[in-house]
């Protein structure tokens, strides 16, 4: 079985434990993101990478809040992992 269906079975067997630490993980990355966005400027290019994790932010909370499918919230936080996870690393390296 492939690393993402193992990952999704295990997020649904457990599915309220994880969308509790899912808020805060997602929104505490995104917080670290938009940090580092921020220490690079306030061009146009930081703000539409600050628009991006803001919305990918509301994205997953949105859809928590909404009670969507479990493999739609799972499909959203990686995304939000991943994509804030880069804007972190390009503006830290900056």
């Amino acid at each position: 079985m492939g690393l993402y269906q193992e990952s999704l079975r295990s997020y649904e067997e457990n599915f309220y434990a994880n969308i509790a630490i899912g808020v805060i993980a997602q929104s505490c990355l995104g917080a670290v993101a938009a940090m580092y966005i921020l220490q690079n400027g306030t061009s146009f290019a930081q703000m539409a990478q600050l628009f991006v994790v803001v919305a990918l932010c509301m994205a997953h909370n949105g859809a928590v809040l909404s009670t969507q499918k479990p493999k739609t919230i799972f499909n959203i936080l990686v995304v939000n992992v991943i994509v804030n996870t880069i804007i972190a690393i390009v503006n830290m390296a900056i």
